[in-house]
């Protein structure tokens, strides 16, 4: 059995503790080393927001790190193991031949008017923006070509993953994560005879970015999977597949449209 560095990242609820813990201890009498700072595989306690901190907490090492999630609530999207079964996951790390399933992610860059550096970041879910107190309007591009003006509440932008969360509550479509590929979606948008726009999710794919430039510069909030940034002064905001992606540690991995249907519509 070859040792496996491992970080364990976890909420704040007595039971993922409590598991926690015991994950913990049984790893050791397993003879793997619990290494929070240069894991190769870092597994997460809690639900799918604890697995998006886990994220963001190595998402420099993308290269070189595995992710793996312990569920310790409702059965997620990013998770394969039960809080019941420690043993059973231990057992899989010592005696399977594992492999890595890897998803998109989102890139997202932010340029400003005021000569500001711009800002860079990765997203595992989804990134939306929305003005403070009015609508949003800007002018949407699809590699570069101009496509539309928009004005509405705001615009979602999620990778296949995360088109089962906030995507999917504003009417997006649900796409496989093995799909290479982003999903624009519009929230609430007007449309009458001075604003007209598609109206319905678009699906970009790998070859293609968008751009989304505010007509107002005045501040907006953004947000990059569950982090909320205030920002003025916007020139735009670029999306596009990343040449990074996240590699899930495949030691059993369940089927991505039974969990769809398990989250949604339970047993008929």
């Amino acid at each position: 059995m070859e040792k496996v560095k491992i970080a364990i990242i976890h909420n704040k609820t007595p039971l993922s503790l409590k598991v926690m813990s015991e994950l913990s201890q049984k790893l050791i009498a397993s003879g793997h080393e619990i290494n929070q700072t240069e894991p190769e595989l870092v597994i997460s306690v809690g639900g799918d927001g604890t697995l998006l901190s886990a994220f963001h907490l190595f998402n420099h090492k993308l290269d070189q790190v595995r992710f793996l999630g312990v569920h310790t609530g409702h059965l997620g999207f990013y998770t394969d193991w039960r809080d019941y079964e420690l043993d059973e996951l231990v057992a899989s790390l010592n005696t399977k031949q594992e492999a890595s399933v890897r998803y998109p992610l989102l890139d997202v860059r932010i340029t400003y008017r005021n000569g500001k550096e711009p800002k860079h970041f990765l997203s595992l879910n989804e990134s939306t923006i929305k003005r403070n107190d009015s609508t949003m309007v800007a002018d949407i591009y699809i590699k570069d070509e101009f496509f539309e003006r928009f004005r509405g509440d705001g615009l979602s932008i999620a990778t296949p993953t995360g088109s089962t969360a906030y995507n999917k509550s504003i009417g997006g479509a649900v796409l496989h994560p093995r799909i290479n590929a982003i999903q624009l979606t519009e929230i609430a948008s007007l449309n009458n005879r001075v604003f007209r726009t598609l109206g319905s999710p678009m699906v970009i794919g790998s070859h293609e970015w968008i751009e989304v430039r505010l007509q107002e510069s005045d501040e907006c909030v953004i947000t990059i999977d569950q982090f909320r940034l205030q920002q003025d002064e916007i020139d735009s905001i670029y999306y596009k597949i990343a040449d990074e992606n996240i590699q899930f540690a495949s030691y059993r991995h369940t089927h991505f449209w039974r969990r769809v249907r398990d989250a949604f519509i339970g047993e008929s």
